[in-house]
């Protein structure tokens, strides 16, 4: 299973945890199989079957205390002794004593071993997830368009959750099971070929007080679900926002936000699973005193008051005490495995994809915007048909150029393309002369503002909607931002102002409110590029005014690339590109276009005729 060497590195920082679970389940399966043990010299004593023994046997060299004879006639010895002192009833409350004392400490163990991989287990969830999410951010948009969001959530959420439970059954199949059967084995050999008999044909009762106390526990789950919830929003709203985030560049935000709702949910999950895993030796305990009880009450029934035959009670007792079945475990786990398979390989599909736009060893960090954007013979297509061919445009810096034509000429190609969602095809994209492909992508969307169609906001306040691009901004320095971008006079009437929150995707705004919202942001950001794709074409009259206005407060004194549906829009633009099935059909002022009575004049015409 190469998938396992892969989903193990992940377990590397939490190594100490799992070598302190394989001590802790040796222990578990060394007191486990001394505890069955102890049954036998007990049944002994019971029906008065333990051989008499005056001698003290001696023990002088090293091999005579693994000597199975010397340890049985030191044993009888011990009990002689006891049973002529103290008498039976003394003899037989101490090797009750000596039973609970053992499993005791079996489920001690036990529990400790449970403690461990928890830390192990949720460690590992935590990590896995947080690199899933942070590769999720990493990749282009590209990948994104043939993977649905839904999918992306099972990967990080189900998909995880079975390869941790695969990876915790392989650790049980390894150490803990296969130990406890081993032990058990060569114990009951050593002592009865019956006993071991019966512990193939054991069936477990415990499994009920198990499930009882269990489902009491449903009620702590509902922090992990509530915290599960939370972060799952995140993804959701981080596949919904890339081009804002990327945009703006606050994949690490977005990625510090997350990782801080997953070390919330391991929190959540260590409380949980440590009550969940008290539930099982705490259970199996309580049994075992029960049962204890009832060894003293049926021994004395036995020894004193003869009213139960031997035959009866060693019956009782073998399938009172047989309540682990390992290998059934062992069988759960393989299967487990299996399905754990299947998880792991769509897991790893996120984690091993190759991002075609990753930067370059020694790209180039480009601080400054200092000429013009050059697009030079750019084509470029999504699949097999050219959506751009041989495009070429130079947009000086200062100046403002507007990209107009029917839907599907290109023109949002075209903005994805500067922004570097995408790489072109064929051509290049140069700023001041370096190929954008040569600079970090961090670096150039630091010198772009980006204002989309849909106004891409978050389930949080207006300021941290607005400083995405500018996290440690101030105050004033949002509400200027608003003030610039004609939002301030409905935000100042709200009940928090700039800390009210907006609701899931802004939904508590309207389609205006929204949309200056967005150029608030990228005026904060106060990049000296902005790209505005179809910024007011969702938007009805009065509200395309406001944000009009708020568009151009915005493009004072920076380079602009306008792609505009609303031709009413871009008038004031110093160049205006008219596009039809990707290649440039016109190219002038309004007034120069109009004038040529083309392809931009028809468009004027059909908008002025709606």
């Amino acid at each position: 299973m190469n998938y396992i060497k892969k989903i193990l590195k992940f377990a590397l920082p939490y190594k100490r945890f799992a070598i302190l679970n394989i001590i802790a389940n040796v222990f578990y399966a060394l007191f486990g199989t001394l505890a069955m043990v102890s049954l036998m010299p007990m049944i002994n004593i019971l029906f008065n079957e333990t051989e008499k023994s005056y001698t003290k046997p001696s023990f002088e060299t090293l091999g005579d205390y693994f000597n199975k004879e010397n340890i049985i006639e030191y044993f009888n010895f011990f009990v002689t002794n006891k049973l002529e002192v103290d008498g039976p009833s003394a003899t037989l409350a101490l090797m009750v004593i000596i039973i609970i004392s053992l499993f005791l400490l079996k489920n001690f163990f036990n529990y400790m071993g449970l403690y461990y991989i928890t830390y192990l287990r949720n460690g590992m969830l935590k990590d896995l997830r947080n690199k899933i999410y942070e590769k999720t951010l990493r990749l282009p948009i590209a990948f994104f368009s043939e993977k649905r969001k839904g999918d992306i959530i099972a990967r990080i959420s189900g998909d995880v959750n079975e390869v941790q439970n695969s990876f915790l059954s392989i650790l049980e199949l390894i150490v803990k099971e296969p130990l406890t059967i081993i032990f058990a084995i060569i114990a009951m050999f050593l002592t009865s070929v019956e006993l071991t008999i019966f512990v193939f044909l054991f069936i477990p009762i415990s499994g009920f007080i198990i499930s009882a106390i269990g489902k009491q526990l449903k009620k702590h789950s509902e922090n992990v679900q509530k915290e599960q919830g939370i972060f799952l929003s995140t993804l959701e709203e981080t596949l919904g926002g890339m081009k804002i985030i990327k945009g703006f560049n606050s994949e690490t935000n977005f990625i510090s936000k997350f990782n801080q709702s997953t070390y919330r949910f391991f929190q959540f999950s260590n409380q949980l699973a440590h009550r969940q895993n008290l539930a099982s030796p705490t259970s199996e305990f309580l049994g075992i005193v029960t049962i204890a009880v009832l060894l003293w009450f049926g021994g004395s029934m036995v020894l004193i008051d003869k009213t139960l035959s031997g035959g009866a009670f060693i019956g009782f007792m073998a399938l009172a005490y047989q309540i682990l079945t390992p290998a059934k475990a062992i069988s759960k786990a393989a299967y487990s495995v299996k399905r754990g398979n299947a998880a792991a390989e769509r897991v790893l599909e996120i984690l091993e994809t190759k991002s075609p736009l990753d930067d370059k060893p020694n790209a180039l960090v480009k601080e400054h915007f200092e000429k013009e954007i050059k697009l030079s013979n750019v084509s470029f297509k999504y699949d097999d048909e050219l959506v751009l061919k041989n495009f070429s445009i130079t947009v000086p810096k200062g100046k403002s150029i507007a990209l107009v034509g029917q839907s599907g000429s290109g023109k949002s190609t075209i903005a994805n393309l500067v922004t570097r969602f995408y790489d072109v095809t064929e051509g290049s994209i140069t700023v001041d002369g370096e190929d954008i492909r040569n600079m970090t992508k961090h670096s150039l969307r630091n010198l772009v503002g980006l204002v989309t169609q849909d106004s891409i906001l978050f389930n949080d306040t207006i300021k941290n909607n607005i400083s995405i691009g500018k996290e440690n901004a101030t105050d004033d320095e949002v509400i200027e931002a608003l003030k610039v971008a004609n939002a301030w006079e409905f935000v100042k009437n709200l009940p928090l102002g700039i800390h009210t929150n907006i609701g899931d995707s802004g939904n508590k705004l309207s389609g205006g409110q929204k949309q200056r919202l967005s150029i608030a942001r990228a005026v904060l950001k106060s990049p000296p590029i902005m790209v505005l794709d179809e910024a007011t074409s969702a938007l009805d009259t009065e509200s395309e005014r406001l944000v009009q206005v708020a568009l151009e407060n915005m493009m004072k004194n920076r380079t602009s690339i306008i792609i505009a549906h609303r031709l009413s829009t871009i008038q004031n633009a110093d160049e205006i590109v008219v596009l039809h099935k990707g290649k440039i059909v016109e190219q002038g002022t309004h007034q120069d276009l109009i004038a040529k009575k083309g392809v931009y004049n028809k468009l004027v015409d059909m908008q002025s005729f709606e």
